[in-house]
Order: C-alpha cells, then structure tokens, then sequence
C-alpha cells in the first residue's frame, strides 16, 4: 500500500487527519496542508540560528553563520515544492540537512523540515527517495563529520535516529489513512448510486402505474362515449367526464411524484389506499365489463404501506384484464388471513383468455414484474396465471403490519 501511486488518494486525506470517529474524516484545504509545514519549520529554525548568529563570539566565523541562516530558510522553502515532486524534494532537503549538520558552528535547533520531507515524500508514494535519501545523509554525517573531527555524542545520534524513524511512522500512518478514506469515500459515492438507482426505478415503477391506468381508463371511457355518442348522449357525455375527470387525476399524480423528486413536496393527491378501490373500480366499469369489488375486511385496515401496494396491485391487474383479458366479468376480492403473521391477500380475476398456461412474468407481460416487485418490498408474494376457471388471476399475499 505504501507504494501506491498518491492520485489514488484524495489530496486533502493526505494532510491532516482527526480522531476515527466512523464517518470520513474531512481534511483542511490543500494549501493548508501546504503551506504549515512550511512556517512552522522556519518558525523553529530561522529564529534560533539568528539569536545564534548575534550571539556567536568572534568573527572568524561568521561566514558559517549567514551559511546556516540560509539553510535555514532553503530548507523550509523546498517545501513547497514537496507535493509536486516528493521525492527530489526529500533529497534536496536531506541534502541541506547534511550540510547543516556538518558546517554548524554551535549545537542549533533540529531540521525540522526534513521531518516534514519525509513524512509528506512517504505519504506521497515516494517511499524509496525517501529511504535512500534518508540513509545516505545518516551515514555521511557520521563519516564525513569523523573525517573533519567532529564529535558525535551517542545519545545526539539515537535521538536522530529515532526522530528519522518518527518521521516515517507518521508518514506511513497518514498514508493508509488516506487509503482508508479513499475507500469510505468511494463505498459512500457507491452506496449514493445504488440509492439514486433504486430511487429511478421506483419513480419510474409509480409513473408507470399511474399512466398505464390512466391511458388505458381513458381509453376504454372515449370508446364508450363514442359507441354511445348517437344512441345515449347522456351516457356518452358521462363517459367523457370521465375522462376529464381521469386525466385531471393522472397529472395530479405524476406533478406529485415529480414534486417529491424536484423539491421532496408532499403529494397533490391522498395516497392511493383500499378506500380508494371502489373509485377506481367505478372509472373502469363500462357496459360491456362489470367489475366486483367483495370487501371482506370487516371494517379494519392494514399499514399504510400494504395498503398503497395493494392498490397499485389492483390498479395494474384491472389494467391489464381491460386491455388484454377480453373479459366480461372481474371479481376483486380482499380477506385478511389469520395466523402468527396475518396478511392482506388480495385477488383479482376475469372470465377472459387467460395466458394460456404460459408464464406472464417470463416475458415481462403487463406490469407483473413491477407487481411482483412491489410486493417484495414489503415481503410480500404476486402468484400470476390462469384460474381454475379459466381467466386470470392475480393473488398477492401482503404483510398486514400495523394497522392505520
């Protein structure tokens, strides 16, 4: 993982992190990220290599001072340049390191910016600049500064070493870190997708409905009227009306499906429920199909959910027994079954062709799979096929729930 290239990683990951605390971590802006490591190098090593600088005794000297407050400020600087090129970065900087080490005149302040260079060259993916750099530094200044006499106290050198190694560890560490946020990030953006996308799917389950019923009402309400518009202007004026009254419904219905998508409005229109039955039931009835509604609830009422999905259930069964079934009759039948876990079972049959012993929802004929999905929602069951008299018949079990 260390070596993985930094554009896997979002930039501002790959700065400061808070405490794990379950969601994704949101890390400064990047020119923070940028720019502090920055000042708080030359805040620790330009002030003390100029009170050094003031202080020194003599003049012989004095060149290796402004040659260290240089390095001073050389250092921090390269810095900048750090999250574009990490690893020439962590060099160069390794390499100012070196030469202040070896030409300071007094014990001065750490370097602090090589930490940084580190830490941000392994965070970055350049953990093998980072090493080399690291190691050819540490070794030259033992053999180099042998060489010229200087002294080097074993704790000085452990102290080092142990900084050095801190600067990896944390390099290391804000680097799966930022993978590790990476992949939150990424399993969020994929949950958001399959949400959006079930979202679509349901949206265009209930557009579907709507206008299937509506179209198909519409339709069987205009032929009426004008197979009676001669023989029974009333009946035919009664039938237009309902087609008046059918669309106005239908476009209440998607501007409340499109208002809960748009602005999360509430419905225009009630939501559909049992109690609507019989209106929708009246809309489709023509004189050449009865439609039965037998109610055998008794008065009570499942949850509101079952209740919507039983009537789209309805609606697109009735839908399909007047577009394709060529029936006279259909019987709607609602009985609760009792038992541990009580359900709604719903039932709508016609007298009509039938399927003629094929699957419906093979072919994804009229709605039976949106049918069936509905009722898997809830946990529900859709049985789809021929009757034992012959017809279709849709019978959807239905979880009762809480009762409304």
């Amino acid at each position: 993982m260390l070596d993985q290239p930094l554009e896997d990683i979002p930039r501002a990951s790959t700065a400061w992190f808070g405490p794990d605390t379950g969601r994704i971590p949101a890390g400064p802006p990047a020119r923070v990220g940028l720019i502090a490591p920055v000042v708080l190098s030359l805040l620790v090593q330009v002030p003390a290599n100029a009170w050094i600088a003031a202080h020194l005794p003599g003049h012989g000297l004095r060149w290796r001072i402004v040659l260290h407050l240089v390095l001073a400020v050389a250092g921090p600087l390269a810095l900048l340049a750090a999250r574009r090129f990490p690893g020439p970065t962590v060099a160069l900087v390794s390499g100012l390191a070196l030469l202040d080490v070896l030409t300071a005149p007094v014990a001065g302040p750490p370097y602090l910016a090589l930490a940084f260079a580190i830490a941000i060259a392994v965070a970055r993916g350049a953990v093998i600049w980072a090493a080399v750099s690291v190691a050819t530094g540490w070794a030259a200044a033992i053999l180099i500064g042998v060489s010229i006499g200087r002294v080097w106290h074993p704790g000085l050198i452990v102290a080092a070493t142990a900084a050095l190694a801190a600067s990896f560890a944390i390099g290391a560490f804000v680097r799966v870190r930022g993978a590790r946020v990476a992949e939150l990030r990424a399993d969020a953006q994929r949950r958001r997708r399959s949400a959006e996308e079930r979202e679509r799917v349901r949206i265009a389950r209930e557009l579907h409905d709507v206008l299937g019923h509506a179209l198909s009402q519409m339709n069987v309400q205009a032929s009426v009227g004008l197979h009676l518009f001669d023989r029974d202007p009333e009946q035919a004026r009664a039938a237009l009306q309902n087609v008046k009254d059918t669309s106005k419904l239908a476009l209440e219905e998607v501007r409340g499906v499109l208002g809960v998508l748009r602005d999360g409005e509430a419905p225009l229109v009630p939501q559909a429920e049992l109690a609507e039955l019989p209106r929708l039931i009246a809309g489709l009835t023509t004189p050449g199909l009865e439609i039965a509604l037998d109610d055998r609830l008794g008065g009570t009422a499942p949850s509101r959910a079952t209740q919507f999905a039983a009537y789209r259930i309805v609606q697109e069964a009735l839908t399909n027994a007047v577009r394709h079934a060529q029936a006279a009759h259909v019987s709607v039948i609602l009985e609760r079954r009792e038992g541990a876990d009580p359900a709604l079972v719903v039932t709508v049959a016609d007298d009509g062709r039938g399927f003629g012993g094929a699957d419906p929802g093979a072919s994804g004929h009229g709605g039976v799979l949106g049918m069936r999905e509905r009722a898997a929602l809830l946990g529900g069951v859709v049985e789809v096929g021929d009757g034992p008299d012959g017809g279709a018949r849709v019978v959807a079990t239905l979880p009762w729930g809480r009762a409304s």
